[in-house]
């Protein structure tokens, strides 16, 4: 278990292993194990971080939001076959009720509430309307 400066509400949920640092986490949220949370990271009332995720600096997620197993969040594109500098790294942010399937990977993106993820999916750029999206890259299917 690695946690430093890290900032809890009320009835969080840490299932062991993990390593969480510099991150806030607000009531009620749920943390699986083998997950690991960056600095900079916002988890909002009542969301669930599934087992094996991973959360990347510069990523908020609202609440009531589901994040399945093994979700990857990236925030380097590798813009112009270089690497982003430490701390310039693009942000992600994810509003209420979205729910995001196992095995995922959400690039640097806004995803709009009442947003549905399918499992294996690849979000490459924002999604602006509800929906179910799926695929790679993901796109709304109904």
């Amino acid at each position: 278990l690695m946690l430093k400066d890290v900032t809890t509400g009320n009835n969080v949920k840490i299932i062991e292993p993990v390593n969480l640092y510099g991150c806030q986490l607000y009531d009620d949220v749920f943390v699986g194990p083998f997950v690991e949370i960056q600095k900079d990271v916002v988890i909002k009332d009542r969301t669930r971080i599934q087992s094996h995720s991973f959360i990347c600096s510069d990523t908020t997620i609202e609440s009531d939001c589901f994040i399945g197993h093994g979700v990857m969040f990236i925030n380097d594109k590798f813009k112009k076959n270089k690497l982003a500098k430490w701390g310039e790294w693009d942000s992600t942010y994810i509003e209420k009720y979205v729910k995001i399937g196992s095995n995922a990977t959400i690039l640097p993106v806004f995803i709009c509430k009442n947003t549905v993820i399918g499992a294996g999916a690849v979000v490459t750029k924002d999604i602006l309307k509800p929906g179910v999206y799926a695929g790679n890259p993901a796109r709304l299917q109904k």
